[in-house]
């Protein structure tokens, strides 16, 4: 397992580890010793987590990633980093197997999507710093070989679609990709240029949404980003900025090879 050129060049570093209970530990213990612009990266995970303390079913064979910052915005920013890493995930992805960008989708907020099944997920976690820093470690885990089962989610794995896919690959160029990002994201003041980039690869406009909102469940389609990065849904009455809630497509998607003949 090797950094890319560009993280290389940008100062990051890497370390592997065969076995592990969570990366996101690892980095947030780094970030605590004075680290930062490193990388853990694991086999396996024995307690792998998601968003809102869910489990992170951790099987050999998929990339299992923590990238420790040490206060790489303004604390009110630092949700926004969230998007530089599913950017990079998406482009990784894309760099990986070009033929699968029409496929590779964003869904907001944290959700890298190959025709409508997960692929690849991300957790930010931040910690107090000395000196009133906020560090932040992004946790990436992405199906390379395996796709384990989810309830909620339809999920796929990227070897399910480009075979030859294998974690190392995929890890080179997702740590280019971050490099790159994370300096035209220049501590939140180039979010807009990172927008534009989700925007890219996101959700097509106008797709059938249902958002589980701590005040219940919303139905709408998919009409952007607010400048802030809060997800836009058109409800047909109006467009509401949902800043906190879990996304599900509303319709069953395609399969890959059938959404890329639609798209040809």
């Amino acid at each position: 397992m090797e950094l890319g050129a560009a993280a290389r060049k940008a100062g990051f570093s890497l370390e592997c580890r065969e076995v592990v209970t969570s990366t996101n530990d690892l980095a947030m213990a780094c970030l605590l010793e004075g680290g930062d612009r490193h990388w853990f990266v694991a086999g396996q995970q024995q307690a792998g987590r998601g968003r809102h303390g869910r489990d992170w079913v951790s099987p050999p064979g998929n990339l299992y990633a923590s990238l420790a910052l040490a206060a790489p915005c303004p604390p009110a920013r630092a949700p926004l980093v969230g998007f530089v890493a599913g950017l990079s995930l998406a482009e990784a992805f894309c760099r990986v197997s070009p033929a699968l960008r029409p496929v590779v989708h964003l869904k907001w907020p944290n959700d890298v999507q190959i025709a409508g099944a997960k692929a690849a997920g991300i957790l930010l976690e931040g910690l107090s710093l000395r000196g009133g820093r906020t560090g932040i470690v992004i946790g990436m885990g992405a199906n390379i070989r395996h796709r384990p089962d989810l309830a909620d989610y339809p999920v796929t794995a990227l070897a399910d679609h480009a075979p030859g896919a294998q974690v190392p690959t995929v890890f080179a160029a997702l740590s280019d990709r971050i490099a790159e990002n994370l300096a035209l994201f220049d501590a939140g003041n180039g979010f807009a240029a990172i927008r534009e980039g989700w925007l890219r690869h996101a959700l097509p406009n106008g797709t059938k949404l249902r958002v589980r909102l701590p005040a219940g469940e919303r139905h709408g389609t998919f009409a952007g980003l607010d400048p802030d990065g809060h997800l836009l849904l058109d409800t047909g009455r109006a467009v509401e900025a949902v800043m906190v809630g879990d996304v599900f497509l509303a319709e069953t998607p395609a399969d890959p090879q059938t959404a890329l003949r639609t798209l040809g």
